[in-house]
This record gives structure tokens, C-alpha cells and sequence, in this order.
């Protein structure tokens, strides 16, 4: 009887156990999205936090370069430093100037005190002033002569020559490089839906819808624009560097799919290798990590990635972590109020350690790859050491925020010190994150594909997009230039002539840089 009695109180004190558990991990995810909906989304650590807590390392002993350089201190005698440049003329810099000239009446120019004529003795500028030209639309008429010979003609065998002429964007259509490129740069790079944009040419006095619009969109992309991108990912395998990160769009008809369901946007970019980057979306039904293998087949380098187990089925690659991600983990559990003076929390610790290592990459941006790897062994191998070892003594509470983030670390483990192997690889997958941005902005205004062509479509513009404005171009000025040379390049005889529509050429630096 007493053993069974004994029984019964074990077995309640552990339902006791698990509903506090519970209670805990809810109260967590209650806090987790009050902040969320409430709070700051900046994953910054509060600098009071950073000035109250104590270093989990020496800095002095860890920081210090004994070969490191003073600042040389120059002396410089009679020398007068130019005013700088103000922000407006910063500003204006770039722009085409057109001077209003003033004048005084011809019959003014007489001096009142003598009657004699007056001459120009200077000119000021008074001001100036931005003006705003409204885009207007014409008709382009291409007019092409003809000329014959008369006197083949007379004897029955006419001889005629035509000119040429540029060939035609789209066959039978109104459809010009300029008028796509804007279709183009409005809603994939300034985020306006075509039903606005129809609107937009109807104030210009043109009854252009948006189907015809988005016919425009599919059949450019997919006649000129996919052998550009095609060519860039040729040019992307070829990198040591890749990082790679996936984003959801909805396709409402996708065969086979409920409009409902998620389809994927995948991006693959260069990584900060120092070679111009290349920046490239790619449209897929799913998140299936065989996307990312048939993407990179032939790529054998670094690739950055998060947690995602779907990019272990990419072979003959190195992957390296992001401590970003892991760092969200630990920002995710640190509690939201805490007693003043209290000692730091274990998701504290962990945050801290990861902000260490970022601390440390900071001041190593400005060396060269091989002095960073070799700066990276010296500093951060210790810290990551650390990190491990008081990981492996962390009993979090299972189910909590900070037993995800420690599970995470030790799943991701394997792949979080690979960055060290190359000074060209990167502590996180920030970029990839910062470069997939503009679509999951874009999605907000025009939120989902009608079809998988015009997903597809949609991945190519963006692909050309952000490779331009990575490369430092000029973006409506770049999607014009294919737009107008790709008709008339024979890409398929002459793969080599794709050399000039590459955003880093000395051609298109010269038209479509900034």
C-alpha cells in the first residue's frame, strides 16, 4: 500500500515537473511575440548591456598586435586644405546643368550718371534650383529604303538593296528596349504591382494593360534576358565562394499545387572574393534540398548556408555556418526584463561569445585573405574553443528557446569553423540574407505569381537587378542595354560576343555605369 502510495506521489511530481515546463516554454513564446510585435527588430545588443557586463575575454591579451603599425604623424607647414565639397554638391554632382542666362535690357544698359554705354564687368549665380521632367511617349517609325538598279530592271533581272534595321524586341508589337525596361524597373526594382503601373500609363494617355505588361515581362526575359543570366551562372560556378539562401512565393497555378501552397525563390551569389559579384535568383516548387545540388553541379568550393538540412545533398563542397543564424538562437532566449546587477543569463553567455567573434571580424575586414586567415587562428580559435566547452556543460530546459539555440549549435557544429580554412569566407550569411531582401520587399506590393513563367521571369529580371546594382551600374540603363544589343547578337554562334553584356565589361561600365 505504501509502496503504491509512494508511486502515485512520484508520478504526480513529475506531471508537476512537465506542466512547468510547459508553462515555461509557453511563457517564452508569449514574451518571443509580444516582442516581436511590440518591440525593436534590431538584434543589436543594448549597449548598456554590453558596458555593464564583464569581457568573457582579456583584451588587452587577445586584441594586441605587436607587429602592428603606429599612425605615422606628419607635420605639414603652410598648407591650406580645400573647403569640402557641401552635401548639395555632392548631390547634384551627376546631374545635367542648364544655365538661365539673366540679362539687362539692351536699352537699360546705359549709365544714368554719364549717359555712357555699359559693359559686362561679371556674372553671379543666384541660385539654383532641381527641376522635374515628366516622361512623355512617342511613336518610333523605323522607315527603310530601298534601291534598285534600272538597268537590270529594263533587261528583266531587277536588282534591289534594302537597308538594315535593328531587329524588333517582340514581333508585332508595340514593344520597345525602353518601354520594358521601365515596365521592368518599376515593379522589380521600385516595387510597383502592373495594375498600378497601368494606371501610371493611362495619366500618360495610353490604355496599356497589364496582361499585354506582363507579356512583355515573360517573353524579353525569357528571349534575352535567361541567355544573360545563363552566362553569369556559368561565370558564378566557377568561383571559390558561394552563398546561398531560399526564400517563399506563392504560384497560383502551379500544376499539380493548391494555389495556397508554397513554391521557392532560391538565391546563389559570388561571395567577397574581390572579382566582380555575381547575384542570381532561381524559381523552384520546392524547398527540396536537390534545387540547390542541380543548381551547383560542377561547383566544388566553399558554400555558405544556414541550418537548412537541404543543402547537405550538394556534393563535393565545403559548407560553412552562419553565426548569425546561431546568434539569433541566443538573442531569441535572452529574457525580456531582468533583475539590475543580476549575473548574465546563459543565453546571455551565448550571445556574447558570438558578438566576440563579429567584434573580431570587424577589425580583420581591412587585411588582405591570408593575414586574416592567419589573424582568424590567433584570436577566434580560442573564443570558439571556449564557446564549445561551455556549450557541452549547458543542460538548457528542453523545449525552451535557449535548448533551441544550443541544440542548433551543436547540430551546425561541424560547419561553424569552416570559415577559418579561407580568409575569403565569411563569419555569416549576411549578404546572401541582404541580397534576397529586395524580393521579400517586392513580394509585400505585389505578394504572388499568376504562373510558373512569370516566376520564373520574375527570377531572371531580378537576377540581372541586383547583379547591376552589385556592380555598381545603373539599372534601368543596364536592363535597356540588353534589352537593345541581345536581339542582334548571335550568343549562339558566337558564345564569345556574350562577353560584352556582362555587367562588369568595359562596354557596359562605359553606357550603364553610374
Amino acid at each position: 500500500m505504501i509502496d503504491d502510495k509512494d508511486a502515485y506521489i512520484l508520478q504526480l511530481e513529475n506531471t508537476v515537473k512537465s506542466l512547468e515546463k510547459q508553462v515555461n516554454n509557453l511563457t517564452e513564446i508569449i514574451i518571443l511575440l509580444r516582442k516581436q510585435k511590440f518591440g525593436s527588430s534590431s538584434e543589436k545588443t543594448p549597449k548598456g548591456q554590453i558596458d555593464a557586463q564583464p569581457n568573457l575575454f582579456n583584451e588587452a591579451e587577445q586584441e594586441a598586435v605587436p607587429d602592428a603599425q603606429e599612425p605615422a604623424v606628419q607635420r605639414v607647414d603652410g598648407f591650406y586644405r580645400r573647403k569640402p565639397k557641401t552635401k548639395r554638391e555632392e548631390l547634384l554632382k551627376d546631374l545635367p546643368i542648364q544655365e538661365v542666362l539673366c540679362d539687362v535690357a539692351e536699352e537699360e544698359r546705359i549709365c544714368l550718371q554719364c549717359q555712357s554705354g555699359l559693359v559686362p564687368v561679371g556674372k553671379e549665380i543666384v541660385r539654383e534650383e532641381l527641376e522635374y521632367i515628366p516622361a512623355k511617349l512617342q511613336i518610333i517609325r523605323y522607315i527603310r529604303l530601298a534601291y534598285g538598279c534600272q538597268k537590270c530592271k529594263q533587261k528583266g533581272t531587277p536588282y534591289i538593296v534594302k537597308a538594315l534595321t535593328p531587329t524588333s524586341l517582340m514581333n508585332h508589337s508595340l514593344a520597345s528596349p525602353t518601354t520594358v525596361a521601365n515596365v521592368m524597373y518599376q515593379k522589380y526594382v521600385n516595387g510597383m504591382p502592373l495594375y498600378r503601373q497601368e494606371k501610371e500609363w493611362e495619366q500618360l494617355g495610353l490604355a496599356l494593360s497589364r496582361a499585354t505588361m506582363a507579356n512583355w515581362i515573360i517573353r524579353c526575359s525569357q528571349d534575352w534576358l535567361m541567355p544573360v543570366v545563363e552566362q553569369l551562372r556559368r561565370k558564378l560556378l566557377k568561383r571559390d565562394i558561394i552563398h546561398c539562401d531560399e526564400t517563399p512565393v506563392q504560384v497560383l497555378k502551379e500544376p499539380g499545387k493548391k494555389p495556397q501552397s508554397k513554391s521557392y525563390m532560391w538565391l546563389y551569389r559570388t561571395g567577397e572574393d574581390g572579382d566582380p559579384p555575381v547575384i542570381l535568383y532561381d524559381y523552384k516548387p520546392s524547398r527540396s534540398g536537390s534545387n540547390a545540388a542541380d543548381y551547383l553541379k560542377g561547383f566544388h568550393g566553399y558554400l555558405h548556408t544556414d541550418g537548412f538540412a537541404g543543402y547537405e545533398k550538394v556534393e563535393d563542397v565545403t559548407r560553412c555556418g552562419c553565426w548569425a543564424h546561431l546568434r539569433r538562437y541566443f538573442v531569441e532566449a535572452v529574457p525580456d526584463k531582468k533583475a539590475p546587477g543580476s549575473p548574465p543569463t546563459n543565453a546571455e553567455i551565448g550571445r556574447d561569445y558570438c558578438n566576440k567573434l563579429f567584434e573580431i571580424e570587424r577589425e580583420l575586414a581591412p587585411l588582405d585573405p591570408d593575414k586574416r586567415k592567419a589573424e582568424r587562428l590567433r584570436l577566434e580559435k580560442p573564443v570558439l574553443e571556449a564557446f564549445w566547452c561551455w556549450l557541452d556543460v549547458l543542460i538548457p530546459l528542453k523545449g525552451s528557446h535557449l535548448g533551441k539555440a544550443v541544440t542548433y549549435a551543436q547540430n551546425q557544429k561541424p560547419y561553424m569553423e569552416n570559415y577559418l580554412l579561407d580568409g575569403r569566407c565569411s563569419i555569416s550569411n549576411n549578404v546572401a540574407e541582404n541580397s534576397i531582401r529586395p524580393f521579400t520587399v517586392g513580394r509585400k506590393n505585389w505578394l504572388f505569381s499568376d504562373t510558373p513563367k512569370g516566376a520564373e521571369a520574375s527570377a531572371a529580371v531580378y537576377s540581372i537587378v541586383e547583379t547591376a546594382k552589385a556592380n555598381n551600374l545603373n539599372i534601368y540603363t543596364y536592363l535597356n542595354y540588353l534589352l537593345l544589343y541581345m536581339p542582334d547578337t548571335d550568343y549562339r554562334r558566337y558564345p564569345e560576343a556574350m562577353e560584352d553584356m556582362m555587367p562588369w565589361s568595359q562596354r557596359v561600365q562605359q553606357e550603364c555605369g553610374k
